[in-house]
């Protein structure tokens, strides 16, 4: 990694901003809800004290590897879609009995409003999975009101996914007020379905019994909304390494080799809604291997 597009890139220390580019007809955009801290070794078991001493680039002054945490809205038109819905208003502190170091949302209504958006254009938030920080603004009621900010959109939920919602192979098992909240607006998905214009769902269990990606063409470009495939850029020089949070290691690495050759295909972009300041880039080849090359969107 030291020759890799992202060596000594202080972007990748800090949480991301909202990112934009066009496909053609479409704008996709990142829509920053707040950032975790993971410890090292405890997100990336595989790796060694070794490997974060020779790649200090990735890990912020505490030492701990930076995930953004947020959504992508994708405009089409005057139509809108989310994927994802971030953390929600809410904070949580270091917890040394997990691999999270802090982890705080609360700025994604804010972010989609300085994106010319309010929650009521929304006309359907697709989930990548049911991890707490991927459902966040779903479940959570909005500032001043009784019911979550898109409680009139649709959710899109793979239908594996959502079969799994009371085992921990899905969200780690939702709790009962969690499906309560999300139950009313659910609305399963199947792979290849096409949700948006120019989107369409691939399930790519592995992370979890139902996760999807979500595959957007437009102007000759392809853009893969990969989820939590990959939790960090130096997955990319590295696909064996799986993060602790996969439920099927082996699965999800098989499907992180396979990702990150597609990321390297002419036409093809990826969007890593974890990877800091650096959510949207492509896969190129430096030196032996792949690496996760930024686009300054």
């Amino acid at each position: 990694m030291a020759d890799s597009a992202l060596a000594q890139d202080d972007r990748l220390r800090r949480p991301a901003g909202i990112r934009s580019l066009w496909l053609g007809g479409t704008k996709v955009s990142f829509v920053p809800d707040g950032a975790v801290q993971g410890r090292p070794r405890g997100w990336l078991p595989d790796t060694t004290d070794e490997t974060w001493a020779a790649h200090p680039e990735y890990l912020d002054a505490s030492g701990y590897l930076v995930a953004s945490v947020g959504g992508l809205l994708v405009e089409h038109g005057d139509r809108a879609l989310l994927i994802d819905a971030g953390f929600g208003p809410e904070s949580l502190p270091a917890d040394p009995d997990t691999p999270n170091g802090a982890l705080y949302g609360g700025a994604f209504l804010d972010s989609l409003a300085e994106l010319g958006r309010t929650p009521e254009e929304i006309e359907a938030v697709a989930f990548s999975h049911l991890h707490p920080d991927h459902i966040g603004w779903a479940r959570h009621p909005a500032p001043g009101g009784d019911l979550p900010a898109f409680a009139h959109a649709d959710h899109l939920v793979p239908e594996p996914e959502w079969a799994a919602r009371d085992l921990p192979e899905a969200g780690g098992g939702l709790s009962e007020e969690i499906v309560a909240a999300l139950a009313p607006r659910v609305r399963t998905v199947t792979d290849g379905q096409e949700i948006f214009p120019g989107v369409r769902v691939r399930v790519t269990a592995g992370h979890t019994a139902g996760h999807a990606e979500y595959v957007i063409t437009g102007g000759g470009t392809r853009l893969i909304a990969f989820g939590d495939s990959l939790h960090s850029p130096i997955q990319v020089d590295h696909p064996e390494w799986s993060c602790v949070y996969d439920h099927d290691p082996v699965r999800s690495a098989d499907h992180r080799r396979r990702l990150v050759a597609e990321l390297a295909e002419p036409g093809t972009i990826g969007f890593g809604v974890h990877f800091a300041d650096v959510v949207f880039g492509r896969v190129r080849q430096v030196g032996d291997g792949p690496a996760w090359q930024p686009l300054d969107a």
